[in-house]
This record gives C-alpha cells, sequence and structure tokens, in this order.
C-alpha cells in the first residue's frame, strides 16, 4: 500500500501544472519594442514586398508593439470581451507601424491582454511611441554600418535622460540590429524589465542600413 501512495504521489508531481488562464489587465508593466524598419526590409520585407519598404517611405524606427509583460514571462492572446478593431482603427496605425496587417495582430496577440478596448489600446501604443526620443543620428547615415549593439543602446539613453540601462535592451536577428525594447509602466513611465528582457545583443559588428 504504501508503494502504491508514493507511486501516486510521485505521478502527480511529476505531471505538467495547469497553465494558469490569462486574464486581459492582469500583468506588471508593458515592453515597448521599436524595430529599425529598413533592417527588418533588407531582412524579409522586401521579399515580401511588404508596403511598409516601398520606396515611397522614409520609416526609421517604427511601432513593432506595446506587449503586456509579467515580471517573468508575459500573457498573449488573451479572451477578451472587447471588440476587435475596425478597419479604419488598424489603418490608422500604419503611419508609425508600417501596415495595418502588423496593427491588428498586435491587438490580437498583445491588445487583448492588456484590458483595454482596441481604441484605447492604439491610443496608448501611439502615445508610449511618442514618448521615447528615437535618437536622430541613425537617420543621418547615407550607407550600411557595422557597429556595436551598446553603440545603439547608448544612442537612446543619451536621448532619454530619464532611461536607465536596465530599463531597455536591444535586440538582433541575423546579423542586424533588430530592435530597441524598453519597459514602461502602465502611466507609460520607464520602469526596469524583468531578468528575461534584459538580454542585449552582444554583437560588436551587427549591421545597421540606412533610411532609404
Amino acid at each position: 500500500m504504501r508503494l502504491l501512495t508514493a507511486l501516486i504521489v510521485a505521478l502527480l508531481l511529476a505531471a505538467p501544472a495547469v497553465a494558469q488562464e490569462e486574464r486581459p489587465g492582469d500583468f506588471d508593466y508593458y515592453v515597448l519594442a521599436l524595430s529599425w524598419s529598413p533592417n527588418w526590409c533588407a531582412r524579409e520585407g522586401d521579399a515580401r514586398g511588404a508596403e511598409q519598404c516601398a520606396a515611397r517611405h522614409d520609416h526609421g524606427w517604427t511601432l513593432h508593439g506595446l506587449w503586456p509583460q509579467y515580471h517573468r514571462g508575459w500573457p498573449d492572446y488573451c479572451r477578451t470581451g472587447e471588440a476587435p478593431p475596425s478597419r479604419a482603427m488598424t489603418a490608422a496605425m500604419a503611419d508609425i507601424m508600417g501596415s495595418s496587417g502588423l496593427a491588428w495582430h498586435q491587438w490580437k496577440k498583445h491588445g487583448t491582454c492588456s484590458g483595454l478596448s482596441a481604441q484605447d489600446y492604439f491610443t496608448l501604443s501611439r502615445r508610449a511611441y511618442e514618448s521615447v526620443t528615437r535618437p536622430e543620428l541613425f537617420r543621418r547615415l547615407k550607407a550600411p554600418v557595422r557597429l556595436p549593439a551598446a553603440v545603439v543602446e547608448d544612442a537612446f539613453l543619451k536621448a532619454n535622460p530619464e532611461l536607465a540601462p536596465d530599463m531597455l535592451t536591444i535586440t538582433c536577428r541575423d546579423g542586424h540590429i533588430q530592435e530597441a525594447r524598453l519597459c514602461l509602466s502602465r502611466a507609460l513611465a520607464p520602469v526596469p524589465c524583468g531578468r528575461d528582457m534584459v538580454r542585449d545583443c552582444s554583437l560588436t559588428d551587427a549591421l545597421f542600413r540606412p533610411v532609404r
């Protein structure tokens, strides 16, 4: 009997825990993700024929998204009673996000976890984007350069004195600078990032392409 009991206990302990349902509005802070558009276009956007990469545009740092975040991990694709955004709402975000399709995807994956309506989520996303000074020097590049990812972080810190090094991270992908990710409170004030967010790109020769 003791052996059977021990076996049952062992099986119960080994069973995977049931994931807690992710509830809209239940999170700790936001991550504001800014993507360097010329690099994204060179890596994948041009091959897709993305509108964002059309020659008539001059996108630099675009808004990838505003992501609800836990101190460890993040919620996504939450069940919400809020109505999905209209086409007009997503189209209105294309000027800073590059496309209405990205705006729709960001609402579906992240906005649904914010506890906000679609309109309020997009309004907050725009406010967050506009609250950060995006370093102007990168728009002055005339040709691709290779640089340490730390240079990009230093530029954001200099342009935004309220930021500390533990409040943002620079990511790379395929040898390119990919994104600047800044951690913000619900009121959009800079806050320290969780441990799983502060993972800076360590490349010293990351490719950075100029605005077209």
